[in-house]
């Protein structure tokens, strides 16, 4: 098929870079540089649009879509996928040809979900796996790579249950990566106890677990936690309550075990950073009740 190598280029510049950045990619430091593809640097994606066809292309399918941040457009998920809108204009203006190409081609294209302003998630090989221009949406589902890594390829997922799978997994995926990057945006990209900057050391962490049905994907019951700040409020054994202030357990302070246990003591009765609006302050009704389990544990 046409362009196959340039979209196994794209691919694997994109495995390098989630390797560095994990799941929630930066536009400006890593994507913007796009790929390499025969001594050209190739964009991965429009920064202006949601559909993108790189100008080397040969054939006639979109190498990439993107839902962003705060899109105008309803890319709704659906039981057998994601349903994304047509550009507006003409169904025969180039991007919404590139689109329905993609369909027709079967071609594999990556699918860029926006978890935070300037910053995506990377979702390939995905497909469109359906067409719908009276309604002026496509489906799109996920693929799969296959074959050994020097020589792995991807492969459009055929059996609907199989598929569906896929499509549950991708949906969770996508659930955390745009709660960490909405908590992480909110809290200016720092840990709430501690203060740390390492966006890689960074989680979002609910206050009510999402398995709750009180514990919604919203930023008033996130935290930002370093990795060590998370699992030990995971764990019971740093808790935050309602006027929050950081509380250590009492199991933590009264031992003696070297400078990292006394560097989490040191922030025993400290007051956490908030975030600037009070709508993604974390909610102190949902703070008061992990506060509780948390004393429990104590």
């Amino acid at each position: 098929m046409a362009d196959d190598a340039l979209r196994n280029a794209c691919f694997l510049a994109l495995d390098v870079l989630r390797a560095t950045h994990g799941d929630a990619v930066p536009y400006r430091g890593g994507l913007e540089s796009g790929f390499a593809y025969r001594g050209s640097r190739i964009p991965f994606l429009s920064p202006y649009k949601g559909i993108y066809r790189a100008s080397v292309q040969e054939g006639a399918a979109a190498l990439s879509i993107n839902t962003s941040f705060n899109s105008k457009y309803d890319d709704t998920p659906v039981a057998d996928g994601i349903r994304y809108a047509y550009r507006d204009g003409p169904i025969e203006q180039p991007d919404n040809r590139a689109l329905r190409a993609a369909h027709a081609l079967r071609a594999p294209i990556v699918y860029f979900q926006a978890t935070s302003p300037g910053r995506y998630a990377p979702l390939y090989p995905w497909y469109v796996v359906a067409d719908n221009p009276r309604d002026r949406h496509v489906l799109i589902a996920p693929g799969v790579m296959t074959g050994p890594m020097d020589e792995r390829g991807p492969e459009p997922i055929d059996d609907l249950t199989e598929r569906r799978y896929a499509i549950r997994a991708a949906r969770v995926r996508l659930h955390q990566s745009r709660f960490r990057g909405h908590v992480l945006h909110a809290y200016d990209h720092r840990c709430t106890v501690c203060r740390l900057r390492e966006a890689r050391l960074l989680d979002a962490a609910h206050i009510v677990a999402d398995a709750d049905e009180r514990g919604e994907p919203v930023v008033s019951n996130g935290l930002s936690l370093c990795s060590i700040h998370h699992r030990a409020f995971d764990e019971n054994l740093v808790g935050i309550s309602p006027d929050y202030t950081v509380h250590v357990s009492p199991r933590l302070l009264d031992d003696e075990d070297g400078p990292m246990l006394e560097l989490l003591k040191g922030f025993h009765e400290t007051t956490i950073v908030l975030p600037s609006r009070r709508t993604w302050r974390p909610d102190r009704e949902r703070l008061g009740e992990r506060f509780d389990r948390f004393r429990a544990a104590s």
